[in-house]
């Protein structure tokens, strides 16, 4: 075997060693060159700009981005948040339910929103450049729980179906003593 393997290399390097008495292309290989190549790429270059033209503009990184915003409807004491989900990135999302969380210094509250008046909306597919969306009623969690009135900030997370944090969003609700 070890042999066998030995005089193959020995006679594929030995291929190339072969000495050669032509010294340049001959004259009627450059002329189809110039006549049957040439024209042969500036046709499919001129099909390949067609199609690029007419085709969205796709880009070589596909990038899935989305810029949240959250708003409140008063400074102090809030009643609605409008939670605004743009997508900037190149890409189509799929949104996963956004993640709401109270928060009250060493004590958090998470809640999953499902979507508008007991409609189920998520996941939502969000083109590239559109917007999405939610106003969230507080007074539902607080009839939920009482306790969730004194906390004073709360968080909005957003996630894509595939698990890749897309951003957050946090907005105080009360004053407090302490930035955090």
């Amino acid at each position: 075997m070890k042999k066998g393997l030995f005089i193959a290399l020995f006679l594929i390097i030995q291929i190339p060693l072969f000495a050669q008495n032509e010294i340049g292309p001959e004259g009627h290989k450059l002329v189809w060159v110039l006549v049957v190549l040439l024209p042969l790429l500036a046709y499919l270059m001129y099909i390949f700009l067609k199609k690029s033209k007419n085709q969205k503009k796709k880009t070589f990184f596909k990038r899935s981005k989305a810029e949240i915003v959250l708003v409140k409807d008063r400074l102090y004491f809030p009643d609605y948040l409008k939670l605004t989900i743009k997508n900037t990135g190149n890409t189509n999302i799929d949104l996963e339910r956004p993640l709401l969380i109270f928060d009250n210094f060493w004590i958090k509250r998470k809640f999953r929103l499902k979507g508008i008046n007991n409609a189920q909306i998520y996941p939502l597919y969000l083109e590239a450049g559109k917007t999405h969306t939610l106003e969230i009623d507080l007074n539902g969690f607080y009839r939920h729980d009482k306790k969730l009135k004194k906390y004073p900030k709360t968080k909005i997370i957003c996630y894509s179906v595939e698990g890749k944090k897309l951003g957050s969003k946090s907005v105080y609700l009360r004053k407090t003593l302490f930035k955090y």
